[in-house]
């Protein structure tokens, strides 16, 4: 065996067996991430509004630690707790529940006050009239609204507080309270104070809200005292944990939040698996189908590909400490799109040989030449596609980062498996004399079709299309958003048998929201989505348990998004988008030599995205961070068919150097014209399995993915190589 084919064996089998052994098990080396198996994301705004120095300096830092210390307590697996930006705190909480519990316990301030009460009916009368006296304030007791004078300077602050803990009343009920304990400095403050205040109420203040007052009888030397307020045990035991782990250094905004219930994590999944399993074997099939030997060569090296993928997931821990292997939705998005570029990588190279045995090569001469031609456009669209990820990644957020980091090891397994795996394995068959002839199905023969004659045709056409789709778009204005550019907060409910719509919108009415808006899936009729502009969640959910009580009904999902951060996330997405468009625009005029090229090609990116766009607005589907992935999907996908062709100009042009750019132009799309309707029909086939049996939450992702990919292989054709030549006057040299 030649030494060459032998370092090549070795080298395959070494990566795949490392890849193997960091990909299993799966639960082991990946997580999930929480839009798959449920849980909690939170992005908390510290508001250091009223701090200044030192501790605005390293208020944040202080939250963190506060905030993990309660989790901690909290007993929350593998919980994330993440700095981002100046004043922003990232929280993961995977496989949480009760959200309302764990809300509370996190962004509760914590701050403990004790505040003398004023023994004055008359002050305590004109403060009700609206005067309150200076250097006081009124406040409601939280057990039964009695209104109370108090000072405003607290006599003492949870700052001398050694521990809390739940226990339970004296009296007849026996309701659980919760119990203080001070250290020295705290009982000698407390033990002064009730000194000399004998017969006078001591208000206990948390966070602003009046929990009990009760009267000092006489002199505590003990150092402890009791807050009432009839809570529950679970609420008794919250409280302890927030005062014992200390006050935060500042209030806590919630900016967003993204709670996915383990039973919408689980049909993900279930239905995710589903349509892959479903689309990939409609990809294998067809590409055995079409190509027989050498489309069962291709089958075994996207095997191998998905397996390289997973390996390098699970390295990722290794090669950089600290960040973990996690699978998102996005992230699917991202091998998916691999996944369809190593099939193009395989058509384009499998088109290529049975090019060179129709010009009458033998078998190992059509095979070396098959991959060595395919080499450049292989390479030129992966790096493309790669560039744009690298600059998704600088400049996305969390979700689109995902895609980004997935996107690149699917690339990079992509070119691996396309160009030396399957190239070894028809090497060892030819070695082995195994390999006589190689036959290949020819459905779409040779064209020539004036596609540049017919391109004002098809501008027209084009500009019709996102010209409707623009006016729709901006007719909506902020409704044609989700919730992750427009903010506001999103509630979907599961039902155990079919709900009427009207039914729910009447409940709705009666809590003063009518002009929420619902939602109710035709293939589901048992799941509702109430799209509502502040957090109401605990008030619908209470009232629809009230209304259908014998429902069942579960919390899928609920998502938050403020004012603050929906412009955040809106920007870092028109960022990412125009960044790694621009990173395409500068690798292309770079690679072709051509400025018009890298042009031509953007702009067919452009036009792709604006058609996308347009039919979600036109098809009432909403903009959301979903969709932006699909977006740039889409163009990684786009830009891959347009350099196929760009590349196969630049071989012509070497071979025909008196033919004008129009008939370079022609000829290339005509050659190319069979790989491209046959990758993008390979790659449609599993975005259509996912659009059909993926569910709801990938059903827009799909959805976006069907449009732009049938988009990308018309303006290839009739957007990107007709406007080469208009911009070129002189002809390509």
């Amino acid at each position: 065996m030649e030494r060459k084919l032998t370092i090549k064996i070795v080298l395959t089998l070494g990566i795949l067996g490392i890849c193997a052994y960091f990909a299993f098990p799966l639960s082991k080396r990946i997580n999930l991430g929480l839009d798959l198996k449920g849980g909690m994301h939170l992005l908390l705004k510290v508001d250091t509004s009223h701090l200044s120095g030192e501790a605005k300096a390293d208020a944040t830092k202080r939250a963190i630690e506060v905030i993990r210390n309660r989790i901690d307590q909290f007993g929350v697996r593998e919980p994330f707790i993440q700095e981002q930006g100046v004043d922003e705190i990232v929280v993961q909480l995977p496989g949480i529940t009760d959200r309302d519990r764990a809300i509370e316990l996190i962004g509760k301030t914590a701050l403990l006050e004790f505040k003398l009460v004023l023994r004055d009916p008359e002050k305590l009368k004109a403060a009700l009239e609206g005067n309150v006296p200076e250097g006081y304030e009124l406040k409601y007791l939280e057990e039964d609204n009695e209104p109370l004078l108090l000072e405003k300077q607290a006599v003492l602050t949870g700052d001398g507080l050694k521990s809390a803990s739940v226990r339970f009343s004296q009296s007849e009920f026996n309701e659980p309270v919760v119990g203080l304990t001070f250290n020295a400095a705290g009982a000698k403050k407390f033990a002064e104070i009730t000194a000399l205040n004998v017969g006078r109420r001591l208000a206990i203040v948390l966070d602003g809200k009046l929990q009990s007052a009760p009267n000092i009888k006489e002199v505590i030397p003990s150092g402890e005292a009791v807050i009432t307020g009839r809570f529950s045990i679970q609420q008794a035991q919250d409280l302890s944990i927030v005062l014992n782990v200390g006050a935060l250094p500042a209030p806590m905004v919630i900016e967003e939040e993204r709670t996915i219930g383990p039973l919408l994590g689980q049909d993900s999944i279930s239905k995710g698996i589903k349509a892959s399993i479903i689309g990939c074997a409609l990809v294998f099939i067809s590409m055995v189908i079409y190509y027989l030997l050498a489309g069962f060569i291709s089958v075994i090296a996207l095997f191998l590909n998905l397996l390289m993928i997973l390996g390098m997931l699970g390295m990722l821990p290794l090669l950089f400490p600290g960040v973990s292997a996690t699978l998102t939705l996005p992230g699917i998005a991202g091998i998916a799109l691999s996944l369809g570029m190593a099939v193009d990588a395989n058509v384009l190279i499998n088109e290529r040989i049975r090019e060179e045995l129709s010009a009458g090569r033998t078998l190992r001469t059509a095979i070396s030449n098959g991959y060595d031609r395919a080499f450049t456009a292989i390479f030129d669209s992966n790096l493309t596609t790669l560039i744009a990820a690298f600059l998704l990644f600088q400049f996305g957020t969390g979700p689109i980062r995902g895609f980004a980091v997935t996107l690149s090891i699917g690339l990079i397994a992509s070119m691996f498996s396309a160009i030396v795996i399957t190239r070894s394995i028809f090497e060892i068959l030819l070695y082995f004399g195994w390999l006589k002839s190689l036959p290949m199905l020819h459905l779409i023969k040779e064209t020539k079709l004036d596609f540049i004659g017919k391109r004002k045709i098809f501008y027209v056409i084009s500009l019709i299309v996102i010209t409707a789709g623009l006016v729709a778009f901006f007719n909506k204005g902020k409704q044609a958003y989700g919730i992750d550019f427009a903010g506001g907060q999103l509630q979907e409910y599961g039902f155990k048998t079919n709900v009427s719509i009207d039914k729910v919108r009447s409940v709705l009415k009666e809590l003063n929201l009518a002009d929420a808006s619902l939602q109710q899936f035709k293939d589901n009729p048992k799941v509702i989505l109430i799209r509502t502009a502040q957090d109401s969640s605990k008030l619908i959910t209470d009232k629809l348990k009230q209304t259908f009580p014998d429902e069942n009904i579960q919390i899928l999902r609920i998502e938050r998004v403020g004012p603050v951060a929906g412009k955040h996330l809106k920007t870092k997405a028109v960022y990412a988008l125009i960044w790694s468009l621009i990173g395409i625009l500068i690798y292309v005029a770079f690679r072709f030599k051509h400025f018009n090229f890298a042009v031509a090609g953007v702009i067919a990116l452009f036009h792709d995205v604006l058609v996308a766009l347009g039919f979600l607005v036109v098809t009432a589907r909403q903009i959301d961070l979903l969709s932006i992935t699909a977006f740039l999907t889409i163009a990684g996908y786009s830009i891959n068919d347009t350099i196929v062709i760009y590349d196969r100009v630049r071989e012509n042009s070497r071979l025909l150097r008196k033919a004008s750019l129009k008939d370079l132009i022609n000829l290339s799309v005509n050659q190319t014209l069979s790989r491209t309707l046959l990758t993008s029909a390979i790659t449609l086939l599993t975005v259509i399995a996912i659009f059909i049996y993926g569910g709801e939450v990938l059903g827009n992702f799909a959805f976006t993915l069907l449009v732009g990919f049938i988009s990308g292989v018309y303006s290839t054709i009739f957007i990107a190589s007709p406007l080469v030549l208009a911009w070129s006057r002189k002809g390509l040299k």
